[in-house]
């Protein structure tokens, strides 16, 4: 019986069209909120599709500012 190795492919799975600029991905029919960026040695983006994304972007931005507010 043959061993399969596996597979180093670190490409994103998902259909490049939808990348606008290399960083913003949009594709409402995808259920993932957080997708690997067209290049994946950069790491990870948001499907802006969905609003949740808005969200969290929110969130993120909220506890910054409250991080440096407390810090000043």
């Amino acid at each position: 019986m043959e061993r399969q190795k596996p597979s180093m492919d670190n490409s994103p799975k998902k259909d490049l069209s939808k990348y606008k600029n290399s960083f913003f991905f949009f594709d409402a029919d995808d259920e993932d909120l957080i997708v690997p960026m067209r290049n994946p040695k950069f790491g990870y983006t948001l499907n802006f599709a969905k609003p949740l994304a808005y969200i969290f972007l929110l969130i993120v931005l909220l506890v910054l500012i409250l991080i440096t507010r407390l810090l000043a």
